[in-house]
């Protein structure tokens, strides 16, 4: 019997295997074979191996300008980011609110994550620009948006969702009982404020404001619309590749350049991982009343709340109106116009398309690698691979990706097509979606395989009948994350799409040439209608797929598989 399942498992081991060299194959392929490319361009200039890109970077002012420019206000929004997430997130878990205004409040500041970044900028200007909406309401223009103010305004919309998300479910994790023993030992409020909320999360604070740092750093989206003479490394490197003169060496170098702050802060969270608190376990205590603190909570988090729908409602208003802000008359001919032109419906056919090939593909290839390194019992050498793999994705920025796909892929039978565009989703999309199931495969039970060894289940079918039915609803969460993501990315995709291959958000990019603007809001809000939906549609399946809580046993196999 024992040799039995010794076979069964070296078979599935061989499996593993398969998988596993699948999935480094693809990475080898998409990934470091574009950076490599990416590196060669960088010492290239006249046909030979040159140091010339470089020289005229460091030499460059403009370069350093905008380097600083990037650093700083990314900085700025990433400080004051992490400050409202931390603010909502203990609002939620500290403060006793109304159930409803929770929902409210979480839906409305997780909201600007269905639409692409550079809709924001386009928002910002409707709204507080000479002639927008909030400009109108107080009489006068509030400040300048272009340049630093209106970067920093967008970053901040950009990348609060994303802090709070990460807040919020480690507030989740802090243990309340600890509030109540700080108050029994006599504590004063901001001592015991600082020692049960502050404290605790300090690891995980520190890696959300690197997150909001890097996603500012670089994110192409909102200079592009708003970024005005203010300059950053983000749409340097795009005039670089696309601007009137090309200069693909000096592109190249400017893209390695952006990987800097990228490594720096994947060498700083591993450094705030050992200033994670964990605790043994988390007591469910309702906390008291506190009329001071709940009343700050609910005005603080409200308040949040109206400035974001004060932002968005302009985006809501200008696809109905005649011309904005000419002539207020009601009107669906803006809308009629996007679905009677063909080319605007190909356009979301393409995008409809690519985002749900990306999740599809991108979940087959996520959840394979967190396969082999969850559950398939590899040497750690092997599984390391997959989880450095992981690390890397998570470093390379979007438009660093795009140019080394440029670059690598240029001339080939996959240049504009969608494949490329897909393929460029899944690698760089693939950290979270395939930590989501690692964490998920790795809490399951262990003794499934061997149980099923010994009934004389191969490895495949017990991931068919036990592993992946008790995961289903990671795998929704993972479907979820791709679509999203790659219905509202521009960075990675801007350098990849041609005229057949277009999606919506290097459309919106296209219109802002042209000073389409009630064409970009029709085309942000079906963005957001779609994801919207999608997401409604997969929660309802996960939900449907949690109830009733259940065990079912399959007596005839031996194995019991908990739902």
């Amino acid at each position: 019997m024992n040799c039995l399942v010794c076979k069964m498992f070296r078979k599935g081991k061989i499996e593993a295997k398969v998988i596993l060299a699948a999935v480094i194959l693809l990475f080898v392929c998409f990934l470091v074979v574009p950076m490599i490319f990416l590196l060669v361009k960088s010492f290239s200039s006249g046909g030979g191996f040159s140091f010339a890109a470089y020289g005229d970077i460091f030499t460059s002012q403009g370069f350093w300008s905008s380097m600083g420019n990037s650093f700083l206000v990314s900085a700025c929004a990433a400080l004051i980011t992490t400050s409202l997430a931390f603010f909502l997130a203990y609002a939620m878990n500290h403060a006793r609110m109304p159930k409803f205004f929770q929902v409210l409040v979480k839906s409305i500041t997780v909201a600007p994550m269905f639409l692409p970044s550079i809709t924001y900028g386009f928002i910002i200007i409707y709204s507080l620009g000479k002639e927008g909406l909030i400009t109108h309401l107080f009489g006068g223009q509030l400040f300048s948006i272009y340049g630093f103010s209106g970067l920093l305004l967008g970053y901040i919309i950009y990348t609060l969702p994303i802090t709070f998300m990460l807040i919020h479910n480690a507030f989740q994790y802090v243990d309340k009982n600890y509030i109540i023993v700080s108050k029994v030992m006599g504590d004063s409020g901001i001592r015991t404020f600082f020692m049960t909320a502050v404290r605790p999360l300090v690891g995980t604070m520190g890696a959300a404001f690197i997150q909001s740092f890097t996603l500012s750093f670089t994110d192409f989206g909102i200079p592009t619309s708003i970024g005005g003479q203010y300059d950053v490394v983000a749409t340097r490197l795009y005039n670089e590749m696309l601007g009137s003169i090309p200069n693909f060496p000096g592109g190249a170098a400017t893209a390695l350049m952006m990987l800097i702050p990228a490594i720096f802060s994947i060498i700083m969270m591993n450094v705030l991982q050992k200033y994670n608190f964990r605790y043994n376990k988390v007591s469910k205590v309702v906390l008291e009343k506190s009329p001071v603190r709940d009343t700050i909570c609910m005005v603080g988090s409200g308040l949040i709340s109206l400035v974001t729908v004060a932002l968005f409602l302009v985006m809501f208003l200008v696809p109905f109106v005649k011309q904005w802000p000419y002539d207020f008359s009601f009107t669906f001919e803006h809308i009629i116009s996007v679905f009677t032109t063909g080319n605007l419906l190909s356009v979301y056919g393409n995008s409809l398309m690519v985002a749900f090939a990306t999740a599809v593909l991108g979940v087959l290839v996520s959840y394979g690698a967190a396969l082999v390194t969850a559950r398939a019992g590899l040497s750690p050498k092997l599984t390391k691979i997959v989880d450095a793999i992981s690390m890397i994705t998570n470093t390379v920025p979007g438009m660093v990706l795009g140019i080394g796909f440029l670059f690598a892929f240029s001339g080939t039978g996959i240049q504009n097509t969608f494949f490329i565009i897909i393929i460029c989703n899944i690698v760089h999309f693939f950290t979270t979606p395939y930590l989501m199931a690692k964490n998920a495969l790795e809490k399951m039970n262990g003794s499934w395989e061997s149980t099923a060894a010994l009934m004389g289940d191969s490895w495949i079918k017990t991931l068919i009948r036990v592993v992946i039915p008790n995961s289903f609803t990671t795998i929704l969460e993972m479907l979820s994350y791709y679509f999203i993501n790659a219905m509202v990315t521009i960075s990675a995709v801007v350098f990849l799409t041609g005229a057949h291959t277009m999606v919506l958000t290097t459309k919106i990019k296209e219109l802002q040439h042209y000073a389409r603007f009630d064409e970009i809001f029709v085309l942000s809000l079906l963005i957001l209608f779609t994801n919207v939906v999608v997401k409604v549609v997969l929660a309802l399946m996960r939900k449907h797929a949690e109830k009733p809580a259940r065990v079912k046993s399959t007596v005839k196999r031996g194995i019991i598989c908990e739902e």
